[in-house]
């Protein structure tokens, strides 16, 4: 059975990319999403190996001190989030591509460690001001933490140029459809 391939997924927090990643996972590609592992707690709406594998801080530095992550970062003072190679490998020996829904560092790790079996697509907002927008449309976070976002988001903007293809998030079903054609293409051409 040959191994599947894998479509990275990354933006700033706000541009789409998880609404793209659920979209694709519904659509018929043999697509499966990439759990993460985290050391925050769960949410309360959260499930441990369905939203994320849920690790303490210790457990989470012990797997980065074996090796087990593709790539790991701590993305907030104290919370880290990585992909975990089993994880990966677990997917794709089933014959199933996997999608990540990562963010940009990560992106860049995983396509790095993959070189052309993974295809990584960076969504870029139409402007920081619509970004901002929709931060607050979602009526999710403080004022406070919707500036972090947005500087993030402009730091996050500048790796744009590293990834395979920019995926501009203005209408959303343009943007679905730019994104199954670009998903189709790549699992449907032969290395």
């Amino acid at each position: 059975m040959k191994k599947g391939k894998l479509i990275i997924f990354s933006a700033p927090s706000g541009a789409g990319k998880t609404t793209v990643v659920k979209h694709l996972l519904q659509q018929n590609f043999g697509l499966e999403f990439s759990i993460s592992a985290t050391s925050r707690a769960p949410r309360h709406t959260e499930t441990n190996g369905k939203d994320y594998y849920f690790l303490s801080p210790d457990e989470f530095m012990q797997k980065v001190d074996n090796n087990e992550f593709l790539e790991w970062e701590e993305v907030y003072k104290g919370t880290c989030y990585g992909t975990l190679k089993e994880e990966v490998e677990r997917i794709r020996n089933k014959g199933n591509h996997v999608i990540f829904d990562v963010d940009v560092v990560g992106g860049i790790n995983i396509k790095k460690y993959y070189s052309d079996d993974a295809l990584a697509i960076f969504i870029q907002p139409p402007s920081i001001e619509e970004l901002r927008k929709r931060l607050e449309g979602r009526s999710t976070d403080s004022a406070e933490v919707i500036d972090k976002r947005v500087q993030k988001a402009e730091y996050e903007l500048t790796f744009a140029p590293q990834f395979d293809t920019i995926l501009l998030s203005e209408e959303l079903r343009k943007t679905l459809a730019n994104a199954e054609k670009l998903v189709t293409e790549f699992i449907n051409h032969q290395n």
